[in-house]
């Protein structure tokens, strides 16, 4: 009886073991395929496997060209359908997609990005002066380059030619990837020109003209062609041209000067100062100067042409010579070192001619 028993336990185990066994299969015999309404691939082909879920054994095989490199495209469903029954894969849950988006990975390297990196690979380079001072002119247009997404690695100058005489580069660079092949290389050749910030002339100038804000800009000119004592816009702006220039012209140092602060035959102020003494009188310049010039200037009042210091817009300041007393002896050497300041002897003079004779 008890064997009877065990016989029907064991038969009632391993049934059930059956019909558990058997249903994993049957779930995984009926797994869906299910489409993907988008899909992004980093090779140049679009498989089975790419567009769908649950593909099986057939999500290797490649069914389609990928897009260009960094851009998408479409598939119509009904193509798609089509495409994998082809293949043996039916049944496909489309979940009403009406089109699948493909889209094709890539790394893109700006024109920017490629200028800059050439221009860095260059920097300080048989004389050539930083990077950002430097203005390429390539071979050919710089366009966007885009990669294999798998190129991660930096570009990295693997050869780099510069001949100063001419500007001719030539630089190469090396892109690492993630699988572990050939590196991907870039070469780029052209023209490098070192340049500077200089202050340009908007319109033309005279000689002696005063220049305003609006008369000069700031433009990058090569280095060779402005020379190293190029002006710079903040300090041409108030000064005074030295010569006559046309616009477009770069400005240097030796075209400034300091502005005049007295024109010829313009009428002056004449500044007599001394200790305790201030005085001021008209005066007509003879010739032209800018602050700290010596000028001839002629005093209106006694006509007589006298030499000053320019020391503002207009003014002249004029020395006054003191006169030199005879040394004393005695007891009056005290009293002749007193006379001797300025302001003392002017007056002690002054007096002398006022004063009524002694009969």
């Amino acid at each position: 009886m008890m064997t009877a028993r065990s016989l029907l336990l064991a038969a009632a185990l391993l049934a059930a073991a059956s019909a558990t066994a058997f249903a994993q299969a049957s779930e995984d015999a009926i797994a869906v395929p299910v489409l993907r309404a988008n899909v992004t691939v980093e090779s140049d082909v679009v498989r089975i496997g790419d567009v769908i879920d649950n593909a099986g054994t057939a999500a290797l095989i490649a069914i389609y060209r990928a897009p260009d490199l960094g851009t998408t495209g479409s598939l119509p469903t009904a193509q798609v359908i089509a495409a994998l029954q082809a293949h043996k894969v039916i049944g496909v849950d489309t979940r009403d997609i009406k089109t699948v988006s493909v889209t094709r990975l890539a790394r893109t390297l700006e024109s920017k990005e490629i200028e800059s990196q050439v221009a860095h690979a260059l920097e300080h380079r048989k004389g050539l002066g930083d990077a950002a001072n430097l203005s390429l002119t390539f071979d050919r247009d710089v366009q966007d380059v885009r990669l294999e997404a798998w190129n991660t690695g930096a570009l990295q100058p693997a050869s780099v030619w510069f001949e100063p005489r001419t500007g001719r580069f030539d630089v190469s660079f090396e892109i690492a990837n993630e699988t572990n092949s050939a590196r991907t290389k870039l070469r780029f050749t052209g023209v490098a020109v070192e340049t500077v910030a200089a202050a340009v002339l908007a319109r033309g100038v005279e000689r002696n003209e005063v220049l305003k804000a609006s008369d000069v800009i700031t433009e990058r000119r090569p280095k060779a062609e402005v020379g190293s004592d190029v002006a710079a816009r903040d300090r041409a702006v108030g000064m005074q041209m030295r010569r006559q220039l046309r616009a477009g012209q770069a400005l240097r140092v030796a075209d400034l000067a300091k502005p005049d602060l007295v024109q010829r035959d313009d009428n002056v102020t004449l500044v007599y100062e001394a200790t305790g003494l201030y005085l001021t009188m008209r005066g007509k310049a003879l010739e032209s100067g800018t602050e700290g010039d010596t000028v001839s200037v002629l005093n209106l009042q006694s006509k007589r042409n006298v030499f000053g210091v320019v020391i503002g817009r207009g003014q002249v300041a004029i020395s006054i010579a003191t006169p030199r007393l005879p040394a004393a002896t005695g007891t009056s050497s005290t009293i002749g070192a007193t006379e001797t300041a300025a302001p003392v002897s002017v007056a002690a003079t002054s007096n002398a001619q006022t004063a009524p004779k002694t009969e």
